[in-house]
């Protein structure tokens, strides 16, 4: 999708990231490496600094592939944990731009990504791929063109994802239910009850809150009562009939218990403590090694589409030098190569983000053994862009999610909340974006 804008300037969405807090790319042990820019198209570039948070708790995965590309071609790299999450990463990334102390690459989620490019932060890559011979075209093409603007890519798929339904069968077969996820909310809200009643008044269902990502999960569930968090730039979707109902719907399931919102579902209901859960499929390796029972995975809710895409790409700095980008752009091909996307999605659960990854006999394999793991995979075409209020208007997605708490723990009036969720991000968009619009 190439994105409708020509050029943001976002001043107070720079100015509240720089704010957010200092950094630099410095390791553990407070040593520094990569960054630095107005070197030599010469130089020879020996070493690079990776600025990941680890996304589906990969730190050893990619330590393993690391260390395989450090044997290969001799060159280091220096994986930083630089945030425990997407924000985090983004807000020490941005913070870094005051200086010249930046990572060679950075680790960019469906929401920080755009923040990033706006600030100049981040290189447009495909004269870097031309020039490199990147293979490009192998990339899964939606996954690939989520990071385009202006007919520039400024990422490439890495830790892809979509949001995934974990039910514990063990718990759905004392409910006497069918060994497969709803078809529609209306059908769950319907077997919760059975679910509740036969497993000790278990929730029916846990959901991550909205500091984590409820506004993510709850896009798909907005999409199905044919709602939406915006129609473009159009911030009015918010309070339309679909969108209040389907906030009502969220709200009520909450209030009569069938819900739970809580601050780490994975353990919760790795524990037991949920008949289902609402959660990425990057999350698939961690539940299937920590849960003590059979869980299987199905489709979100429809009707469809009713799940979108997540996760994050890889990106390169803008203030290094164009060798430094060059051997990073080098490095990114490798370590989302076929069977490196392979690897990387078998020992967290991720997409594999190469097309031909999935014919690999490896997967074919895999799959066949791991049925939890194909849902994800069968799963994308079902899936729709996001709405731009949560992934292109500054803080859309914390903004959305702030909201989700209020009607959800703190059980505040869907209409009134929503109303003045819409007028407040209009108010981003009239203030940042529409002006450079015109």
């Amino acid at each position: 999708m190439n994105r409708p804008i020509t050029s943001l300037l976002g001043l107070s969405l720079t100015a509240t990231l720089l704010a957010a807090c200092a950094g630099g790319s410095a390791d553990d042990d407070g040593t520094t490496d990569g960054g630095g820019g107005g070197a030599a198209s010469d130089e020879e570039v020996t070493s690079l600094t990776f600025w990941s948070n680890h996304p589906g708790s990969s730190k050893e995965v990619e330590e393993q592939l690391i260390a395989a590309y450090e044997e290969e071609t001799g060159i280091s790299i220096n994986l930083v944990t630089a945030g425990a999450n997407y924000e985090e990463v983004a807000n020490r990334f941005n913070a870094a731009q005051a200086g010249s102390d930046v990572p060679d690459i950075v680790i960019a989620s469906d929401v920080t990504w755009f923040p990033m490019m706006l600030n100049d932060a981040i290189a447009p890559l495909d004269d870097l791929w031309e020039a490199q011979g990147s293979d490009t075209d192998s990339y899964v093409d939606a996954l690939r063109e989520d990071y385009l603007y202006d007919d520039q890519h400024f990422a490439v798929p890495y830790a892809r994802s979509t949001p995934l339904f974990y039910y514990n069968k063990e718990m759905w077969q004392a409910a006497g239910l069918p060994d497969r996820g709803p078809e529609t909310w209306d059908e769950f809200a319907e077997w919760a009850d059975d679910l509740r009643e036969a497993n000790s008044e278990m929730p029916a269902l846990v959901l991550p809150d909205g500091s984590n990502y409820l506004d993510w999960h709850f896009q798909g569930m907005i999409w199905t009562f044919d709602g939406a968090y915006s129609h473009e730039w159009d911030t009015e979707a918010m309070t339309s009939e679909g969108s209040i109902a389907a906030g009502e719907f969220l709200q009520g399931q909450v209030e009569s218990g069938n819900f739970v919102i809580a601050t780490d579902p994975n353990s919760d209901f790795a524990a037991g403590q949920a008949a289902a859960l609402l959660q990425s499929t990057g999350s698939l390796g961690g539940l299937t090694e920590a849960a003590t029972f059979e869980f299987g995975t199905a489709f979100l809710p429809g009707p469809q589409p009713g799940v979108t895409t997540g996760g994050a790409g890889l990106a390169v700095s803008s203030k290094i030098s164009e060798a430094r980008k060059a051997a990073a752009v080098d490095f990114l091909d490798w370590y989302t190569s076929t069977p490196n996307t392979v690897t990387f999605s078998q020992s967290t659960g991720y997409v594999p983000v190469r097309k031909d990854a999935v014919d690999t006999d490896e997967v074919q394999a895999y799959l066949e053994e791991n049925p939890n793991f194909r849902t994800a995979v069968e799963q994308l075409p079902n899936t729709q862009s996001q709405d731009y209020a949560r992934v292109f208007v500054p803080g859309g997605g914390a903004r959305i999610g702030a909201a989700l708490d209020r009607i959800t723990t703190g059980g505040e009036d869907v209409t009134e909340v929503f109303t003045q969720l819409a007028e407040d991000t209009q108010q981003v968009v009239e203030r940042d974006v529409e002006p450079e619009l015109r």
